[in-house]
């Protein structure tokens, strides 16, 4: 059965925004919405984080859970999702400039 997905980006290469476009419509500068089975959002997603070099990826999508929806991360951010107990939080990493180190804080 098809669903809804919302599929966020930046920082990627253009070939990769134009091969989306043939699947979902870009309703802003590299957000995309559109309506797609299960194995297509899996297959694309794919190809997202085949290719997404040093950008960005963030997909959302329903699912049958308390939320009503999971999420997926790709490319090099600040922001992780974390399974808390069936919930998915978000964890925000904050660098450290004087030491180099990352930590990660519960936003």
């Amino acid at each position: 059965m098809a669903s809804m997905i919302t599929l966020t980006m930046s920082a990627v290469p253009e070939h990769l925004r134009g091969a989306l476009s043939r699947w979902l419509l870009e309703v802003t500068p590299q957000m995309y919405v559109g309506t797609v089975s299960a194995k297509v959002r899996d297959q694309l997603w794919d190809a997202i984080v085949a290719c997404i070099e040093e950008g960005v990826a963030v997909m959302v999508y329903p699912a049958a859970n308390e939320q009503g929806f999971e999420l997926r991360t790709a490319g090099q951010h600040r922001r992780n999702p974390i399974d808390f107990d069936g919930l998915t939080l978000v964890g925000f990493s904050l660098r450290d400039s004087e030491f180099g180190k990352e930590t990660a804080n519960l936003v």
